[in-house]
C-alpha cells in the first residue's frame, strides 16, 4: 500500500527524525585527540545505516513531501556536524569542509526555491556517491585503526568527497541552467 505523499507520520520519517535527534550525541563523542573511538565509529555506522534503511522504506512504501525535505536535512546535519567537529579537532581541513558546506547550502537553497515553484529536485546518482564518500571520510576519521596511525585515509577520503561534492554541485547547476533555457 502506497503512503500518502502528504503523510508526516511514516516509519521512514521516524527513522530520519531519530537520526536528527541522535546526531548531537555523535558530535559529543568524537574524541579530542584524533585517535578515534569505537563508540563514535559504532554510532556513525548506525547513523549511516539508518540513512539506507529510511531510504529503502520510503521507496518501498512511498515517498512523502515531508520525507523529501527531512532526509536531505538529516544527511546534512549528520555529515556537516561531524565534519565541523573534526575541523575543530584538527583532523579535517577547514577549506575542504568549507567547500562541502557551501555546496550543501547552495543546493539546499536551490531545492527550496525550486520546490516553491512546484519543481522537484531529486538526488542525482553523483549526489548519492558524494554523500557516501562524505560518510566514509567521517568514518575513517573516527575509526581507531585509521584515525591515529593511518589518518591519510581520513584526509584522502575527504579530498575525494570534496571532489565528488563539487562534481555533483556542477551537475545540479548544469541541470538548472538547462531548465532555465527551456523555460
Amino acid at each position: 500500500m502506497a503512503t500518502d505523499p502528504n503523510a508526516i507520520r511514516t516509519w521512514a520519517n521516524a527513522i530520519t527524525v531519530s537520526r536528527l535527534l541522535v546526531s548531537p550525541l555523535m558530535f559529543a563523542i568524537i574524541p579530542d585527540d584524533n585517535v578515534g573511538s569505537w563508540a563514535a565509529t559504532g554510532l556513525w555506522f548506525v547513523l549511516c545505516l539508518s540513512d539506507l534503511i529510511d531510504g529503502n522504506l520510503a521507496r518501498r512504501q512511498g515517498v512523502t513531501r515531508s520525507g523529501a525535505f527531512l532526509d536531505p536535512l538529516a544527511d546534512k546535519v549528520c555529515v556537516l556536524g561531524a565534519m565541523f567537529v573534526l575541523v575543530d579537532r584538527g583532523m579535517f581541513s577547514v577549506w575542504l569542509v568549507g567547500i562541502i558546506a557551501t555546496r550543501e547550502i547552495a543546493i539546499s537553497l536551490y531545492r527550496v526555491f525550486a520546490g516553491a515553484k512546484g519543481v522537484s529536485v531529486p538526488a542525482s546518482k553523483a549526489a548519492k556517491f558524494k554523500t557516501f564518500a562524505q560518510q566514509v571520510a567521517v568514518g575513517f576519521s573516527v575509526l581507531p585503526w585509521s584515525a591515529a596511525d593511518y589518518n591519510y585515509l581520513a584526509k584522502g577520503s575527504l579530498v575525494i568527497a570534496t571532489a565528488l561534492t563539487l562534481y555533483s554541485g556542477l551537475q545540479y547547476a548544469a541541470v538548472a541552467v538547462q531548465a532555465r533555457k527551456q523555460a
